[in-house]
């Protein structure tokens, strides 16, 4: 048997990342991600992988965000029984993650079957709490930079790529082929991660496309931020934040503590962040010190600029205060969670500001929002949009078209193929063009569930 990629997810869209190396009988998946966004792109979440998870046998993920990683716990549920490998922070962070996912998966479908409006008799989650959390036992963490082998004969090494803690480009050997997995690559100029690691010798490279067609403005975070906020708290509104709880969540925390610091935005505004998972994951900051740029000083005022909110009853009593006050929450793209009461409360009045601080991925609410369309609908009903909606394009932590080309030009020697993966299709095929006529190397767009030679 040859060596076979197949591209399970994350081709031509930019979530569900999932692919296949096939070799001599034996699978290794890289990445397990859910997927997200338009509802049939959410409904393939429901269809079986192509093989019996208890025929594949190893797994490695690049990092922990869930368009990575949250179809884990229903791999392990169907049957693979084999070890997870990943970094530290990976797997801390999955711990994290994987079972609000299961939690808010069981909370969405309670409200559909109580409320009546699910077209399935009953909605079920795509798995539990309980299922997301007997994952976590077959994670295994790998060192950065050392050797491992998933399969015996195979080999594998991580090297950080920046993005968020435990983040990291996979270099897999085997066949006597090298093939390199970019992962989410992070910005050279991030505010809070370090940079990524230069990209090994590969023959193939998969590379992330997400920001493929454009490049990040000049304008950073704390003047964006600091204009939104001060708008906000000078009509005495309130700025409700969608976050991601990994990455996003922290790096406006450290913006508002600069700001509040440096007298740009209101010592007293009252900022909330309402999300376990942030929360936990803010904390995981000062266990990792090596892959940030944060001082101790910084974490810690990162840590206290905000009133953590844990309970859902705290949740809920913030709906009887009064603004100005700014309320980070999750999700990020407004998919589930907490954030979507807040939005439901405050998305009416024209006195509030909804804060997108990301990429917004097609057919999530996110992006319904930063359309500029009249409604949104949660949890069955069509809400009237009236709230200012501001959109930063400061906060990505993705390298942009021009930093994915100067980190795959900093490998010793070019690949002989590149897949350009997790995009968008403008996204993917504008990052196949400038790989082909500014690098003159030989790239493909693959397609969902195509299979390519490694």
């Amino acid at each position: 048997m040859g060596l076979n990629i197949r591209f399970l997810g994350g081709a031509s869209t930019v979530t569900g990342s999932k692919y296949c190396v096939e070799h001599g009988g034996k699978r290794l998946l890289v990445d397990c991600g859910l997927f997200q966004g338009y509802k049939q792109l959410r409904l393939r979440n429901w269809n079986p992988l192509p093989m019996p998870a208890s025929e594949i046998d190893a797994v490695i993920l690049t990092h922990a965000h869930l368009d990575h990683s949250g179809y884990v716990p229903l791999l392990v549920r169907q049957g693979y029984q084999g070890r997870i490998h990943t970094t530290a922070g990976t797997k801390a962070l999955c711990a994290i993650l994987l079972p609000d996912s299961g939690h808010i998966q069981e909370e969405d479908a309670f409200f559909a079957n109580k409320h009546g409006y699910s077209k399935h008799a009953p909605a079920l989650p795509l798995y539990t709490k309980v299922d997301a959390i007997n994952c976590i036992r077959h994670f295994h963490v790998e060192t950065w930079d050392h050797w491992f082998e998933p399969i015996p004969g195979w080999k594998a090494q991580f090297s950080p790529a920046g993005h968020i803690l435990g983040a990291s480009s996979l270099l897999l050997e085997v066949a006597g082929r090298r093939i390199l997995f970019s992962g989410d690559v992070g910005r050279p100029d991030d505010a809070l991660m370090n940079p990524p690691s230069p990209p090994p010798q590969a023959d193939t490279v998969l590379i992330e496309s997400t920001y493929g067609d454009r490049s990040h403005p000049k304008e950073n975070l704390n003047h964006e931020l600091s204009t939104a906020l001060k708008t906000v708290a000078a009509r005495g509104g309130v700025a409700v934040v969608p976050v991601f709880a990994v990455g996003r969540a922290q790096a406006v925390l450290h913006s508002i503590a600069q700001l509040k610091a440096q007298g740009e935005i209101p010592h007293g505004l009252p900022i909330f962040l309402d999300s376990p998972m942030a929360i936990h994951t803010t904390a995981l900051f000062g266990k990792h010190m090596d892959e940030h740029r944060l001082s101790e000083n910084e974490v810690a005022a990162m840590d206290h600029v905000a009133t953590m909110v844990e309970t859902p009853e705290q949740s809920k009593a913030l709906i009887k205060r009064h603004g100005p006050m700014v309320i980070l929450a999750a999700s990020g793209m407004a998919t589930g969670g907490r954030v979507l009461h807040h939005l439901a409360n405050y998305v009416g009045h024209h006195r509030n500001m909804i804060i997108l601080t990301g990429y917004q991925s097609p057919g999530t609410r996110g992006a319904t929002l930063a359309s500029g369309a009249p409604t949104i609908r949660m949890h069955g009903k069509d809400l009237d949009v009236r709230a200012e909606i501001v959109q930063l394009t400061s906060s990505s932590a993705h390298a942009d078209s021009n930093q994915l080309l100067d980190w795959l030009k900093r490998m010793p020697k070019p690949p002989s193929q590149v897949y350009v993966v997790h995009g968008e299709n403008q996204a993917s095929d504008t990052l196949r063009q400038r790989l082909e006529r500014e690098l003159k190397l030989r790239a493909i767009v693959p397609e969902h569930e195509s299979v390519w030679p490694g």
